[in-house]
């Protein structure tokens, strides 16, 4: 994190905005062609980009064959090249560019890397294509035995070989490698050995004519390659301008980081193109950091890397952000994607119970049903695993246990859905044995007064939970529980009891943002009966409640969120402290971005759209104190003595058995200061 940038900068936050660049070619026209690059190159300093790569070749065209061995059409790339190289002293990007370069016996195929009116390095290609249309060994030298050279451009002494890493001092985590085009199509990429050795930006200068399919080849390549390195890969290949002598050009660009396409261009462009997007150097750090085999990788294939180092100086202004964000990172916006995940979510929950009755001779589920999301759900997933068993669904033994504030809606809700999926339903009230306990504990509410503390409301969710376990004993069943993955992260269950408490869970690996999508698609399956599909729909239009304290004076029910916050702010932080281990600024820079604008950006299928909120930054760090302090400082202890269910997220469980171990004793010091430091308008007292 650089702290002495504001807080708005998207550099101060762990990013670098990097850039794909086609450009019109002219062949065999350095002079031209250096024109057309200098003015992307200007059009990326103004948005702020920290790398710009431009295609393979670009200083001459690809495509020009025998004249690339003539000495006038050398001379004046150096000269282009001296001519770029001092017009870079002004411009923020790090340049590369394509061009052939004399060195030694030899020719090369190279990345030129520039940057503030130096010349950082020189790559050459290290894999020469010599078959089907490509003809590069009658031309150029392999580049991938001269590790550790110096060469000379433009008159300028630069360091030479497939062995250069590019690092920014004042960017953390800023390591720049190039390769060139058919580079990445080996089956050992040298983009590969330098990101072991560092690499997070890797580029690819390509020239690639295109044929049918080809454009799905190179995506997948770029994306695999991003995924398995665990790195950003900027793909910028040639396009309008080259010779089409026998080939054909389409001008592809991309950027992709950790396997997903952050940015873009239509191919077979009319002049010049770039995608620009920030790749987010936090989340690839922290990968490589978590997932210990990319190190252990590294240790087995030992590369060696020279690297040279430059000060980008980055803009210390507002140059907003470039990159897609997720309000709801739990819930695709993608309709086909929200399905599969939905698909999948659902059957592995309904999976894994499947697997623990059989195991345990088939027991009958038992279950409270509150006419909640989460109770709601765990029945969903319960009369399916019925129907995958042979069994029949009224083996299902559901309760309702109304309270002092359980209310008419929630508890007609939960025996409709009962009623409706054929699960044997029965009530038990238990005010009268809360009442005997509160009076015998001498508690103010067994006196008549209106005294609804903790107590209060745990006494009820104890014996709900009491009961649950005694009627499993009595009916040879085991107790499913119900609470979500959101609930877990807060800690939002009395401990021992309630939600924390049952002989297998269901819900524990699914947030709560993505259960009313997974209740949604359910719906949506169309094996429900029009009852059934009523009363679920009830379901998600109520609020979400413990219904535990009575309605105040105004009638209004005990609410959820408004003690605890939004779960969509809490979900939006759990997932980013949960799988990249962000620091709380960086979480409210990202939230504030999704969540200011309700009409910017998409929301997910079937989201109402008259419920669209939005937050500001005050808000989003106000509720960010409420789960830090929850999740570091109180809530591990009940996260330890949870019950077996399953892991459904990639983005992780909170399992002490699974992803997530930490001390029952820790605090959110640290956490709390990283964010009171950085949002200070949010915390300050009158």
């Amino acid at each position: 994190m650089i702290t002495d940038l504001p807080f708005e900068s998207v550099y101060r936050h762990g990013f670098a905005r990097v850039a794909a660049c086609t450009v019109p070619v002219a062949v065999a026209d350095p002079a031209t062609n250096v024109d057309a690059v200098l003015t992307s190159a200007r059009a990326c300093h103004d948005e702020g980009v920290a790398v710009a790569v431009f295609p393979e070749l670009c200083l001459t065209g690809y495509a020009i064959d025998d004249l690339v061995m003539q000495d006038p059409l050398l001379d004046a790339v150096e000269a282009a090249l001296d001519r770029l190289i001092t017009a870079s002293a002004d411009l923020l990007p790090v340049l590369l560019v394509g061009a052939p370069l004399r060195h030694g016996n030899r020719l090369f195929n190279c990345a030129v890397v520039v940057h503030r009116g130096r010349v950082l390095g020189v790559a050459p290609k290290a894999y020469l294509p010599t078959y089907r249309e490509f003809y590069e060994h009658r031309w150029y030298a392999r580049g991938d035995d001269q590790a550790g050279q110096v060469i000379t451009v433009a008159g300028r002494s630069a360091p030479f070989g497939p062995d250069l890493l590019f690092e920014a001092v004042d960017v953390p985590g800023l390591i720049l490698h190039a390769e060139v085009c058919e580079d990445v199509w080996v089956p050992v990429p040298p983009s590969s050995g330098a990101a072991l050795a560092g690499a997070t930006v890797l580029a690819n200068l390509s020239g690639s004519p295109i044929t049918i399919g080809r454009a799905d080849d190179r995506t997948l390549l770029s994306q695999a390659q991003s995924l398995r390195c665990l790195a950003a890969y900027v793909y910028a290949a040639a396009g309008q301008g080259e010779s089409t002598n026998d080939v054909s050009w389409d001008g592809q660009t991309m950027i992709h980081e950790g396997g997903q396409l952050l940015a873009t261009t239509e191919r077979f462009p009319d002049g010049p193109r770039r995608s620009v997007a920030d790749v987010d150097l936090d989340r690839l750090r922290q990968d490589r950091l978590r997932q210990g085999t990319f190190d252990d990788n590294r240790r087995t294939v030992n590369p060696v890397f020279r690297t040279v180092s430059f000060e980008l100086a980055p803009p210390a202004t507002d140059v907003g952000l470039r990159r897609a964000l997720d309000r709801f990172p739990f819930v695709p916006d993608d309709p086909d994607r929200l399905a599969q995940d939905c698909y999948e979510a659902f059957n592995i929950q309904v999976s894994g119970l499947v697997q623990r009755l059989e195991a345990i001779g088939r027991p009958r589920p038992v279950l409270g049903v509150s006419g909640g999301l989460d109770s709601t759900h765990a029945l969903l997933v319960i009369a399916r695993a019925m129907d995958r068993m042979g069994r029949p669904r009224s083996d299902i033994l559901a309760y309702t246990l109304p309270g002092f504030a359980t209310s008419d809606k929630t508890k007609k809700n939960a025996i409709a859905l009962a009623e409706a999926v054929g699960a044997t339903i029965e009530e038990i009230d238990i005010r009268p044995a809360a009442s005997e306990m509160l009076s015998r504990m001498g508690h103010p509410f067994a006196a008549g007064e209106p005294v609804h503390d903790v107590t209060f409301e745990n006494v009820q969710a104890g014996l709900r939970t009491d009961y649950l376990f005694r009627l499993a004993n009595m009916n040879g069943g085991i107790v499913v529980g119900t609470g979500d993955l959101s609930e877990i992260a807060l800690g939002w269950s009395t401990y021992g009891v309630g939600d924390q408490m049952s002989h297998y869970s269901v819900n524990p690996g699914v947030p709560k943002t993505l259960i009313q999508h997974v209740i949604r698609w359910v719906i949506g399956s169309g094996e429900l009966s029009a009852e059934t599909v009523t009363v679920l729909q009830a379901v998600l239009d109520t609020e979400i409640s413990p219904e535990l304290v009575p309605a105040g004076q105004d009638g209004r029910m005990q609410s959820t969120e408004d003690r605890i916050g939004p779960y969509n702010l809490h979900d939006f932080t759990l997932y980013h402290v949960l799988r990249f281990g962000f620091r709380p600024s960086k979480i409210a820079f990202l939230a504030a971005h999704a969540w200011s604008d309700p009409d910017a950006g998409a929301w997910p299928p079937g989201y109402p759209e008259g419920e669209r909120p939005s937050y500001d930054l005050v808000t989003v760090a106000k509720w960010l104190e409420v789960f830090l302090s929850r999740f570091f400082g109180f809530a591990q202890f009940k996260r330890t003595a949870i019950p077996n269910g399953p892991k459904v997220s990639p983005a992780g469980s909170l399992s002490p058995r699974g992803d997530w171990r930490a001390p029952s004793d820790g605090n959110a010091r640290a956490w709390l200061a990283d964010l009171h430091a950085a949002v200070p308008q949010a915390f300050a007292r009158d």
